[in-house]
């Protein structure tokens, strides 16, 4: 009996809080406004402005959107070796136009950076970064950074993530390609630092390969930053300390989200938080390697992709949080940090699920996502 006078404060308390206290919790319930549709399978979009900007098609074309007429111009002379209509030819396909990025300097040099997966007669596919000036509605003067040789005939893993870090530095991912362990050549692809696949890439802006990059040793890829890598393709630089985080896809279960350090082994196939593929498959042993577990990693199938970290104000709660969003049951996950400590995650709308392939903040603090859907949409987050 001695709690009921304890209760009835509480009520009579809620009962009278002040009205716009309450409207204004409500206020921070986040809600979707679809921006833009039409879009083939959206992969990356890089802003120009807060009007502007372009967003690349997996299934389509580069794309120069307008985001207030809802114009879009197809960006003329993308390279030629962009690989044919996806999906129609072979179910699965992961090949297309990956990431788009502004050059940091884009205002004076107007340079366009992208990855696709590009075809060669006769030998198959790979990942290649390029970039280009923007003229208009037209990309010219184009310059290969990088070529993930060898082409293959597979049609997975090409990852294809990129950002500029906080040293002006490009990075780059790149998928190991292969579908099936068993596929493994006797040193793993992903741990052969002579083979271009499977790793994290850190290059100048023109291509040419910093002094300050770890060695790998004798016979090593020019440019590999860290190995060990499946198939990552989100990859962004957190606010203030400038460290990397990246999303990394497993096989049965296995998805991660890692901070990249320099010439850090993530331990692909060696090491995974899930299950391989190929059950009949073991991985050679490997002597003085250590590898770098993941800050976090999930307990079911989520196929994580471009994460961002947001630091807007239309969510004063959500000030540098990290968002993930996934592919494999359309969820969008929010994760609070402490430095480099994930300390709560959250899924949200979980009512309302779609496939997404990346988030990414406008330059006015607005939070966007992109769905990969025959329709797809860009998506602007606001509290409802």
């Amino acid at each position: 009996m001695k709690f009921f006078p304890v209760l009835l404060i509480l009520v009579i308390a809620c009962a009278e809080a002040p009205e716009h206290k309450v409207e204004q919790h409500a206020a921070l319930i986040p809600s979707k406004k679809i921006v833009l549709d039409g879009l083939n399978h959206p992969w990356s979009i890089a802003f120009m402005s807060t009007a502007e900007a372009l967003i690349s098609e997996k299934d389509g074309n580069l794309l120069l959107v307008n985001l207030n007429s809802k114009e879009k111009t197809i960006i003329k002379g993308f390279p030629e070796d962009l690989t044919d209509s996806i999906r129609a030819i072979h179910f699965g396909d992961n090949s297309g136009i990956f990431e788009v990025l502004t050059s940091p300097n884009f205002k004076s040099d107007s340079l366009v950076y992208f990855s696709y997966a590009a075809k060669k007669k006769g030998a198959g596919t790979t990942t290649k970064v390029a970039r280009a000036k923007l003229n208009n509605d037209s990309l010219t003067k184009h310059e290969t950074l990088l070529i993930a040789e060898p082409y293959t005939k597979e049609y997975y893993h090409y990852g294809g993530g990129m950002t500029f870090g906080k040293d002006g530095k490009l990075y780059i991912t790149i998928g190991e390609r292969l579908f099936w362990e068993r596929d493994e050549p006797p040193l793993p692809i992903a741990q052969d630092v002579a083979d271009k696949r499977g790793k994290i890439y850190r290059i100048n802006p023109d291509g040419s390969i910093p002094e300050d990059n770890p060695n790998f040793g004798v016979g090593s890829i020019p440019g590999i930053y860290a190995l060990g890598i499946r198939a990552a393709q989100g990859i962004t630089v957190q606010p203030g300390s400038g460290k990397i985080w990246f999303s990394e896809h497993g096989t049965i279960q296995g998805d991660e989200i890692n901070i990249l350090e320099a010439g850090a082994n993530y331990g692909w196939p060696n090491v995974t938080s899930g299950k391989l593929r190929s059950s009949d498959y073991t991985p050679p042993q490997l002597d003085d390697v250590s590898f770098i577990p993941p800050v976090w990693f999930w307990p079911h199938t989520v196929a994580p992709t471009g994460l961002t970290f947001y630091t807007g104000n239309d969510f004063p709660h959500w000030k540098n949080n990290l968002f993930v969003p996934g592919l494999s049951r359309g969820s969008l996950w929010r994760f609070r940090i402490d430095d480099t400590t994930i300390k709560s995650a959250e899924e949200l709308f979980i009512d309302d699920r779609v496939r997404i392939r990346k988030a990414r903040q406008s330059p006015d603090g607005k939070l966007y996502i992109l769905t990969d859907e025959d329709n797809g949409k860009l998506i602007q987050i606001i509290p409802q």
